[in-house]
């Protein structure tokens, strides 16, 4: 155990927090961590230059939780994270190294969700707060104290938060906080107005720039699906039909999600087990070993679970939940194409995720190709295959062996030998659906939302169209259940579709998927948004600024 410890408790944290982060799976400190944490525990201001994927939440986290003063029960730290995605993320992850520390509490505050409870969450005494600028600025225009005792203060993906149009909500929240608090920013990268920040709000920065380092795994093929996240349990199954596989490690994120997707595939007639941390050590090696001769084919564990796992015969691995980091996903796909042989790795994307599939692909250097899954043809081909060849060995010598008891059979039974034939294979296959209608009878699996690729940032199929042209085009045909809204922010007052799609996602509180195309012209711009509660959500847009200017969005009568 010294040995594991070591990098993390070298750092001068907390026991309490190294074990928590130990529990996590990772064993040294990333780059951005060894450099980060003591000048954050000595309490500079600190400039990190990182990627995302490169460790950079624990390197702030794990000191800030470090400085935390769990006696008291008001907000100490403020972390504004861009996307109502990422401030869960790093909410998440502050509980998760908070484990073994009694009486930390965090709170994520973010658009889309009511607002009474964040408030009365960080007025009973959160300390640690994960914000969204704009809706912190919605809650201060309720409480302008309610940010008064914040010691230190956190931007995550700075560079993000600018290009979503957040500048003037920042300077409402620095306004807002002790001028004493220390300031950590981390970005990307580090544009004019990013230094113009940092000249303005940071005391004497230290500065830490991190390279993240491509790590390839070119000897895997790699595909990932778009799935809603209550298909993927049946999207597994169906992929199951048609991967030719030996042996396959199945990614959860949770001991809950190992047992119920063991339980689910060993329903379905498969070799499957569950390995999560509440495993006996025993019991652990019984079910590589098991794996590893052929007793079983498929293992559903967590990260922590599958730490050294190491078994030739995996063929695939099945991320059947997104991992946290880059370094995971590559840890994760590396159980398959060992020692030179061919390997499988899927990953099940939800449309919230599609930003960590990119993350991936960028420190990875890798694009990660889009499968689609498999239709009824395709499962019907696969099931007569499998059948065609359980059934190949036995055909040379069955008759020989049982042509007798066909001839008696078909006799005592009065039927042809088809009928007989027909009935020994509906026997042998278990009454499992063997032709087309009855498959496509099976539930359906087909995304209600684009696959990645067939949207521009603007919305659009093709190339960005010409300025004039922009102006005069018809809107597009909308689709079913989606209705077109209109602002008056168009491309000259500096306005670019992930401008607008960014401060709908943070504080309408929509997932991507419900939103449409979005068409930036000169002087306006549309936005295809669901009919389907759309008066509340523009209530809910309706102090939204973009740019710094406001959003105004409204109902677009097309005639």
């Amino acid at each position: 155990m010294t040995q594991e410890t070591g990098g993390f408790a070298a750092l001068d944290l907390n026991p309490n927090i190294v074990a928590a982060v130990l529990a996590t799976g990772y064993e040294e400190p990333s780059a951005i961590q060894q450099q980060s944490i003591p000048i954050i525990l000595a309490g500079h201001d600190m400039i990190g230059q990182a990627q995302t994927g490169t460790g950079k939440t624990a390197a702030f986290a794990l000191p800030i939780l470090n400085k935390i003063d769990v006696s008291k029960r008001e907000p100490q730290a403020l972390i504004l994270a861009p996307t109502r995605e990422l401030a869960l993320q790093v909410a998440t992850a502050f509980e998760t190294y908070a484990k073994q520390m009694p009486g930390v509490n965090v709170v994520a505050v973010y658009g889309g969700a009511p607002m009474g409870p964040q408030l009365r969450a960080i007025r009973n005494g959160a300390q640690i707060v994960v914000a969204t600028p704009g809706r912190l600025c919605d809650h201060l225009r309720r409480d302008e104290k309610v940010l008064s005792t914040v010691q230190y203060l956190v931007l995550d993906e700075a560079d993000e938060m600018l290009k979503l149009g957040f500048m003037d909500d920042l300077e409402v929240i620095f306004d807002a906080i002790p001028a004493s608090r220390q300031t950590v920013l981390f970005s990307a990268t580090l544009p004019s107005s990013i230094r113009s920040i940092a000249e303005r709000h940071l005391r004497e920065p230290k500065h830490v720039k991190i390279q993240s380092k491509t790590q390839t795994v070119t000897a895997i093929d790699q595909a990932h699906l778009m799935v809603h996240a209550d298909q993927k349990i049946p999207a597994v199954l169906r992929l199951l039909e048609v991967e030719e596989f030996d042996a396959l490690i199945a990614f959860v994120r949770t001991k809950q999600a190992t047992l119920d997707l063991a339980s689910a595939l060993e329903a379905k007639g498969y070799k499957a087990a569950a390995l999560n941390g509440d495993i006996a050590q025993n019991q652990r090696e019984r079910v590589i070993d098991s794996l590893k001769d052929g007793r079983l084919d498929i293992v559903v564990a967590t990260d922590v679970a599958a730490r050294g796992l190491d078994v030739p015969r995996i063929t695939h691995v099945f991320n059947v939940d997104m991992p946290y980091d880059p370094e995971s996903y590559v840890h994760r796909i590396g159980r398959t194409g060992r020692a030179g042989r061919e390997g499988r790795a899927l990953l099940l994307v939800t449309p919230r995720e599609r930003r960590m599939l990119q993350v991936i692909e960028r420190v990875t250097g890798q694009k990660v190709a889009e499968a689609r899954l498999p239709n009824a043809q395709a499962v019907l081909d696969a099931r007569i295959k499998k059948l065609t060849n359980s059934l190949a060995p036995l055909v040379a010598e069955a008759e020989a062996t049982h042509g007798d008891l066909f001839d008696r059979l078909t006799n005592d039974l009065g039927c042809s030998a088809r009928a007989l034939a027909s009935a020994l294979l509906r026997k042998a296959t278990n009454g499992q659906a063997l032709d087309l209608a009855a498959v496509e009878r099976e539930q359906p699996l087909v995304p209600s939302f684009a696959p990645r690729g067939e949207r521009t940032e603007r919305g659009e199929r093709g190339e960005r169209p010409e300025r004039g042209d922009r102006e005069r085009r018809a809107p597009l045909p909308l689709a079913e259940g989606r209705v077109r809204c209109r602002t008056a922010l168009g491309a000259r007052d500096g306005i670019a579709a992930k401008n607008l799609l960014g401060a709908i996602l943070n504080e309408g509180g929509l997932a991507r998927d419900a939103i449409g195309r979005i068409q930036v012209r000169d002087s306006f711009s549309l936005v295809e948004l669901p009919e389907d509660g759309l008066e509340k959500l523009l209530s809910k847009l309706k102090d939204t600024r973009v740019a710094g200017k406001q959003l105004k969005l409204r109902r677009y009568r097309e005639d």
